[in-house]
């Protein structure tokens, strides 16, 4: 009779680490190549994390972190009593969502129209002129609108009273309630075309053997956008959906801080702002780091959410 020998087993945690070894001597070059990309995302994305500390202290500069005064969760609870608070997080919120909507509706608009033209040499110069604003800095592009919109020769006014539509030119930045409208329209000018770069990306990736079915098949160029175009983009969209949704209240400060003047205030401070002001400004670090803890948290969970809504409903996710 023959005997049968137990051969080895493989498939263990033993037979993994061979494995893992050999792909990581393969590639080798790949990881080196990664590593100081590595490093610098741990020094200024994770190492900074360490001064969340302060929010549960009463933080006073020139003592060392023993020497700190931990109060708990103090800060909190003097930052959720703060009406001011609720007055900046509407402003927040309330010019995020309108960034966000105008900032996926005008790009993939803008990306769809402008892959229809034909004429290369005018797609390119169109392209070109439309993201240059993308590399002017916001205190020029705040200077621009604020020009436009003047009542001493903004370009905006005049129209508006050649048209007939006003009598004599409004003062569009003393507003509050246009103020917001204001940051959206700006940021729309500013943005669109280097947004609308990614979906144009996106869109060469589709197989042109697609759109020539459709032509077969009798498809307008506006059925062609509709059932092959954005289909096929739309994986690009959700994930930068999502991503954007993540960063839903940390808007920044700039279009708010250059676009704002104390008769808009009560429309044009947002989170970060109030941070500053209430925080760095006045020497309150441990509050101004209580708010932006807050950000950060409230940010991580509308991308969770975000990302497990599209992943139920479109199979489509980031994580």
């Amino acid at each position: 009779m023959k005997t049968v020998t137990a051969e080895p087993r493989t498939g263990g945690s033993l037979g993994r680490k061979p494995q893992r070894w050999k792909v990581f001597k393969s590639q080798k070059y790949l990881y080196l190549m990664s590593f100081p990309f590595v490093i610098w995302v741990f020094v200024f994305q994770y190492l900074p994390l360490w001064g969340w500390t302060m929010a549960f202290q009463n933080y006073k500069p020139g003592k060392s972190f023993w020497q700190q005064k931990w109060v708990g969760l103090e800060h909190f609870e003097a930052l959720f009593r703060d009406g001011h608070f609720y007055l900046v997080l509407r402003n927040t919120l309330a010019m995020s969502l309108m960034g966000l909507v105008a900032g996926f509706v005008f790009p993939v608009l803008f990306a769809l129209l402008l892959n229809e033209v034909r004429v290369q040499a005018m797609k390119r110069f169109v392209q070109t002129v439309s993201y240059l604003p993308h590399f002017v800095s916001w205190v020029v592009a705040a200077g621009i609108v604020s020009k436009m919109l003047s009542t001493d020769g903004g370009v905006v006014n005049a129209i508006l009273v050649q048209l007939g539509l006003i009598d004599q030119p409004v003062q569009f930045m003393a507003k509050g309630e246009m103020f917001w409208g204001i940051v959206t329209a700006a940021d729309v000018w500013k943005e669109t075309g280097w947004n609308a770069i990614i979906y144009l990306a996106a869109i060469a990736g589709i197989g042109p053997e697609l759109y020539e079915a459709a032509r077969v098949d009798g498809a307008s160029r506006l059925k062609q956008m509709w059932h092959i175009t954005l289909p096929g983009i739309r994986p690009t969209i959700v994930v930068l959906l999502i991503m954007s949704i993540g960063h839903l209240i940390g808007i920044g400060f700039e279009k708010q801080f250059l676009l704002g003047n104390h008769m808009v205030s009560d429309y044009s401070e947002v989170l970060d702002l109030y941070a500053l002001n209430y925080g760095l400004s006045m020497g309150r670090y441990s509050f101004g780091t209580a708010i932006n803890i807050f950000n950060s948290v409230i940010s991580l969970l509308l991308l969770f959410i975000a990302n497990g809504t599209f992943k139920k409903f479109t199979n489509e996710s980031i994580m």
